[in-house]
């Protein structure tokens, strides 16, 4: 068969449902290449993870014997046959040598509204993989669970992460309310550049949680970032809150922005002030900053 694969989002970040298409598309003997309008194809998958705020659709190829559309861009039902799912992803689609990239888990029990997570993969957290099925001795691991934390497994997952000794990111916000002492510690164990946590609900307070893990793990804030969610059932008095004890209690917030285009020029000021570490520093005060906004 000759395969051709269409990154929709093309957002600078590898989809790893086609790396696993490529991968066992070529352990069957399969003609696989990023799709060329010139060219004619057994089958085109087109993967596409963001709806229409974040991403646009692009023509079905008419060069095809058979188009094949997936992601949760086309909707939640769009998942990858379980031969496929557990291949090793063929990084080198991407020209990637020295990053993994995957999922130990899938589902998170939180069901927040403004997240796709529990409506997609469930409302438990559960184990879908071991390491050794997307790394193979990289230097570096790119994380996507969704709440590792609420996994029943997570301790031996962690610990798998630590015996790796690759540089482990996070990449979604880490779940401090479920972290024990214990977990700390496995946590403590792997090799990360930098921690991911998230505070999206403002009328949850989570300040006490903060307080535990900076005690226990005395990082520096450079290591440790929150992502604040905003635009969302949340007012500009409740996101100045979060920020300001976020950086009170040694953390690094970072802004997230929910339906960006849509968003009060208050909000994506507040974004740019708070993201721009440097400026941060140096502008203690939100008031402060839209002085010197206006000056410059």
């Amino acid at each position: 068969m000759n395969i051709g694969l269409i990154d929709v989002d093309s957002h600078n970040w590898p989809n790893l449902a086609l790396m696993k298409l490529s991968a066992w598309h070529k352990a069957r003997g399969d003609n696989v290449e990023w799709w060329d309008g010139f060219e004619r194809y057994s089958r085109v998958y087109m993967s596409r993870v963001f709806d229409d705020i974040y991403s646009s659709d692009c023509l079905e190829p008419v060069n095809a014997d058979e188009v094949v559309r997936g992601g949760t861009g086309y909707g939640m039902g769009n998942c990858l046959p379980d031969e496929i799912e557990h291949v090793m992803p063929d990084y080198s689609l991407y020209g990637i040598q020295d990053t993994a990239y995957g999922f130990l888990t899938r589902g998170c029990p939180r069901g927040c509204p403004f997240c796709i997570v529990s409506q997609k993969e469930g409302c438990q957290s559960r184990k879908v993989a071991d390491l050794n099925q997307f790394w193979s001795g990289q230097k570096f691991i790119k994380l996507l669970d969704p709440n590792l934390f609420a996994c029943p497994e997570h301790e031996e997952l962690l610990i798998q992460l630590a015996e790796s000794n690759a540089w482990v990111d996070f990449t979604q916000g880490l779940d401090i309310r479920l972290m024990t002492e214990h977990d700390i510690e496995l946590l403590m164990m792997i090799r990360t550049k930098n921690i991911h946590f998230a505070w999206d609900d403002p009328k949850q307070d989570l300040s006490g949680y903060f307080q535990k893990f900076k005690a226990i793990s005395d990082m520096d804030a450079r290591k440790l970032s929150v992502y604040v969610l905003t635009n969302y059932n949340s007012t500009h008095e409740e996101d100045l809150y979060r920020v300001y004890t976020l950086r009170d209690l040694g953390y690094s917030p970072y802004v997230m922005i929910y339906n960006k285009p849509k968003a009060p020029i208050e909000t994506r000021r507040l974004q740019r002030w708070v993201n721009n570490r440097k400026l941060f520093r140096t502008v203690p005060d939100f008031c402060e900053y839209g002085k010197v906004t206006v000056t410059w």
